[in-house]
């Protein structure tokens, strides 16, 4: 499936939990998640979105990492099956 369609359904799931997936710029610092997800309850997480199959750069895991290393939760989205899942885990943190 085209990261496209992943991400619009990422955005609606969202959305019907209550929350919000806005895309997630930072111009002059690339390797950023796609997506930023907030629940309700100050719930948030980022959002790598991939085709299916493909897996993130280089940069972008370090990207991941530094996040993380912050105290973040990231995720890598390439099947529209794991939406429920991460959406699930994020409510539940």
């Amino acid at each position: 499936m085209r990261e496209k369609q992943i991400e619009q359904k990422l955005v609606r799931a969202t959305k019907n939990m209550g929350g919000i997936a806005p895309k997630f710029t930072s111009p002059g610092f690339d390797g950023m998640p796609d997506r930023i997800v907030l629940l309700p309850g100050g719930r948030i997480a980022f959002v790598e979105v991939k085709a299916t199959g493909c897996k993130p750069r280089p940069l972008q895991l370090a990207r991941h990492g530094m996040l993380r290393r912050l105290g973040f939760q990231v995720y890598v989205l390439d099947d529209e099956q794991q939406i429920g899942g991460i959406l699930n885990e994020i409510r539940a943190t």
